[in-house]
């Protein structure tokens, strides 16, 4: 079992930047893949980012490559998503997952077996 928690969302103007954490539990966490997803109001959960088990292997949506970094650090058992020139678009609730078998990342919500309660991250124009 994982057990998921974020944290660092907040208020931000356009332009500005935030670094959200996700702290897991649990002895295999860097056995697995992990991925950051979104959920803005209205609109289903989508893919942002996502790092295989070493770290070795990354993803983007297209709509943030270059502004946000995805890494993690299996010593602490976390994972960072490092956001820069966010826009108004990128409003959303942010969510941690993790893959209960698998070490490569995906970029589909159904591979993922455990989420985080999620944060919340508002970008004002």
């Amino acid at each position: 079992q994982v057990q998921l928690v974020e944290s660092g969302g907040g208020l931000v103007q356009a332009g500005g930047a935030l670094r959200l954490s996700c702290a897991a539990s649990g002895r295999t966490f860097s056995r697995k893949a992990m991925g950051w997803f979104r959920q803005a109001p209205g609109k289903e959960r989508e893919f942002v980012a996502a790092i295989n088990w070493s770290g070795s292997n990354t993803g983007y949506t297209d709509s943030v490559k270059g502004r946000f970094t995805i890494s993690r650090d299996n010593a602490k058992n976390t994972i960072d998503l490092q956001m820069n020139s966010l826009k108004p678009e990128d409003t959303a609730v942010y969510y941690c997952a993790a893959r209960a078998f698998s070490g490569s990342w995906s970029s589909r919500v159904l591979h993922y077996d455990y989420w985080g309660q999620g944060t919340q991250v508002t970008v004002s124009s």
